[in-house]
């Protein structure tokens, strides 16, 4: 009976996760390259790091059938917090948005698409925040997500948490498209 339980189970973790990867949708960068190391570009100014701390130029395509919106999330599950970090968190993109260009993550947002939200980082404020991984830690990776979903707006009040978004993320998504970077610090 466990093994039969555990198959279950597991049938229904892959029928769970297939229902989030839609077939044909990617997400590419002309400025990073999947499996790469980012560059000073993408690294933070502060917290001891020296980097010039530009979002990256991000290009999606082939979202599933129903999308009303986007979401992009870039997310470094190796911070030493227990919770992971949010370097940048995005809701509110029009479906007719395919990319965004270099440099769009400021905290102004004003290069972001009409309608477009950014939600509070954990470096305590919206926009893009570079990588920034305690000296000497292996090399950490770096998430980057956009999220199709059902709904054209996600209610979220301006100064909600990563988490709160990311639950609203997750409750509307019809499907994500994803790749990952790399960087460490000696």
């Amino acid at each position: 009976m466990t093994a039969r339980f555990a198959s279950i189970v597991a049938t229904a973790a892959l029928v769970a996760a297939g229902s989030t990867q839609a077939a044909g949708f990617t997400l590419s960068s002309p400025t990073i390259k999947p499996g790469s190391t980012l560059t000073e570009a993408q690294v933070f100014n502060g917290f001891g790091c020296t980097g010039k701390n530009v979002s990256p130029a991000l290009e999606w395509k082939g979202a599933p059938a129903g999308t009303k919106s986007y979401a992009l999330t870039v997310y470094d599950p190796d911070a030493p917090t227990g919770s992971g970090w949010w370097h940048w968190v995005v809701y509110n993109l029009p479906a007719s948005t395919t990319s965004l260009p270099e440099g769009a993550g400021t905290a102004d947002g004003k290069a972001l698409p009409a309608g477009s939200a950014q939600g509070r980082t954990d470096f305590g404020g919206p926009g893009f925040g570079g990588a920034c991984p305690p000296s000497g830690d292996k090399p950490h990776r770096y998430l980057f997500t956009v999220h199709a979903l059902k709904t054209e707006k996600l209610e979220i009040p301006p100064d909600a948490t990563a988490a709160l978004v990311g639950f609203m993320i997750n409750a509307n998504r019809l499907g994500m498209a994803q790749f990952t970077a790399k960087y460490g610090r000696k």
